[in-house]
């Protein structure tokens, strides 16, 4: 049998069962819209979340007691500094500052902006900024987010902080991050060290934590075994603990969506192989007619499986580009917060165009084996039996 033909005869068979091919491929592409959309985001924080850590310094260390978090002499970093092999030691001032009691929060940043910094970003940052004049006034450098919750509860050029001491600290806004730092520094405030430990209550030689680097990879695990023998209650955190956290943060969210979809493939596979095997006697019969007039078995199955491929290939290709539509130009709407949980800012956190296409492979592989597994079964069982038989 010729391939023209063949092909014709496919067409108009998808044309004259078009009502059920639609069915199939409309429950098909929500599917696999859901999956995609959820891979997309999951690959695009991942990935943004990378990019972020790279500039990280690769330890951090704090002061524990009780799970509590309390301030860190300075002259810690002095003595981390001391270790050979350690490198950019430095004191940060950070903090949570709440506009109100279970209310909107601002991640205050406290940097020293005459010395070098660890932290490639503010590195960065400061290079760009014009010291002379951040540093004539009272200052901040804030994140989008900030910057506009600001705006919408008129502060418009500053805004005034209450310390614990219960005074206030006015400061104006002296720029915004650039847009590409909205992940990670949506709801920053980045303020000279010493206005920052006014703000959170902090003595004047006492810091949030300390962070340093370790050049050598090999003396890394060295390092950490002597820092942590300097004082009882010192805690470590490395750079390749935080990004495993995220990492099985967002595997895990993902995974569960894994598990939700196979879990609805699965029925969706036995409500199309129940249907394929209570096939309507016009269908037996048109594969009656068809073994009747000479095709063989294979034949019949290479119509079938043309059929599948086509609504397999059409409902895959139409959900993927709905997700990434989805995803990354509309922004991935209530589906984000799943990943990104309450925001604390309302966040326009730009999701960066990220796709993982062996993940997306597997996942047109076991839906289009499953689908076509269910279609060609039984439809084996009607053409292997007599014709006549078929025809009834």
């Amino acid at each position: 049998m010729g391939n023209n033909p063949f092909f014709h005869f496919l067409t108009l068979n998808l044309f004259a069962q078009r009502r059920k091919h639609l069915g199939v491929v409309g429950l098909s592409v929500v599917l696999i819209f859901l999956l995609a959309s959820t891979l997309f985001i999951s690959s695009s924080l991942q990935y943004s979340l990378r990019r972020a850590l790279v500039s990280e310094p690769d330890f951090v260390v704090q002061r524990v007691r009780g799970e509590h978090l309390l301030p860190v002499p300075e002259a810690w970093s002095d003595e981390i500094a001391a270790l050979h092999g350690v490198d950019r030691v430095s004191a940060r001032v950070w903090g949570r500052y709440y506009t109100r009691p279970k209310g909107k929060s601002f991640l205050i940043v406290g940097i020293d902006f005459l010395e070098d910094q660890s932290h490639q970003a503010l590195a960065k940052l400061v290079e760009r900024t014009d010291l002379r004049k951040f540093l004539s006034g009272d200052y901040m450098i804030a994140g989008e987010g900030a910057a506009r919750w600001m705006r919408k509860h008129f502060y418009q050029k500053g805004y005034n902080f209450l310390a614990p001491d219960g005074k206030f600290i006015p400061l104006k806004l002296f720029a915004t991050l650039p847009k590409e730092s909205s992940l990670m520094g949506e709801d920053l405030i980045i303020v000279p060290i010493e206005t920052a430990r006014k703000i959170l209550g902090l003595g004047p030689n006492e810091s949030t934590d300390i962070t340093f680097n370790v050049p050598n990879d090999d003396e890394r695990p060295n390092i950490e075994s002597k820092v942590s023998a300097l004082h009882y209650d010192l805690r470590i955190i490395s750079k390749k603990e935080t990004q495993g956290a995220y990492d099985r943060l967002f595997n895990y969210k993902g995974g569960f969506f894994l598990v939700l979809f196979l879990i609805v493939l699965l029925a969706f596979a036995l409500i199309l192989y129940q249907r394929a095997s209570q096939v309507y006697s016009s269908e037996k019969r048109s594969i009656g007619i068809l073994r009747a007039l000479g095709w063989s078995i294979r034949d019949v199955l290479w119509l079938k499986l043309g059929e599948s491929l086509t609504i397999v290939i059409s409902s895959f290709i139409l959900g993927s580009v709905a997700a990434y539509f989805y995803v990354f130009a509309l922004g991935a709407p209530l589906l984000r917060q799943i990943f990104l949980g309450g925001a604390n800012l309302t966040a326009p956190i730009r999701l960066v165009p990220v796709i993982d296409f062996s993940i997306l492979a597997s996942i047109f592989l076991l839906y289009g084996v499953s689908f076509i597994a269910a279609v060609l079964i039984p439809v084996w069982r009607i053409a292997v039996t007599d014709p006549k038989e078929a025809m009834l």
